[in-house]
């Protein structure tokens, strides 16, 4: 059985192509409120089954949030892939501080999967707070 990533009134479905491994939890101003835990999927991986009622949210046109409009629910993002050019504490993977990402990466909310198996997940914490 697919695992599905869903809002709650099942408005917004998406299907993950495997159970995830590795996810992330960030402390920036907007993850931290949300309470989410990030999954990374390259365009095309991901199937989305239902987005009736997908909304979105963005504070600079950088990273769009997706959010349920009928329940509320923060379900996935669509942003640039930051995790390509800087490590996990923000500091640049090549030395080139201030570089954008060309690519760009999904994130799906793991705390909208029912059956997740979350002993499979490594979760690591990321410092967006300072570094962004």
């Amino acid at each position: 059985m697919p695992l599905i990533a869903t809002c709650h009134c099942g408005s917004t479905k998406i299907a993950l192509p495997a159970q995830p491994s590795q996810a992330k939890s960030c402390n920036c101003s907007f993850c931290a409120r949300t309470g989410a835990v990030w999954a990374y999927y390259k365009p095309g991986e991901l199937d989305f089954v239902s987005l009736d009622g997908d909304a979105t949210y963005s504070a600079s046109g950088l990273n769009q949030h997706h959010f349920c409009s009928k329940c509320g629910m923060q379900t996935w993002g669509d942003s640039p892939d930051w995790a390509s050019m800087y490590n996990a504490d923000g500091t640049p993977k090549d030395g080139n501080a201030g570089g954008m990402p060309t690519e760009r990466i999904y994130a799906v909310n793991l705390n909208t999967v029912d059956d997740l198996d979350w002993s499979a997940v490594v979760v690591e914490a990321v410092d967006g707070r300072s570094s962004w």
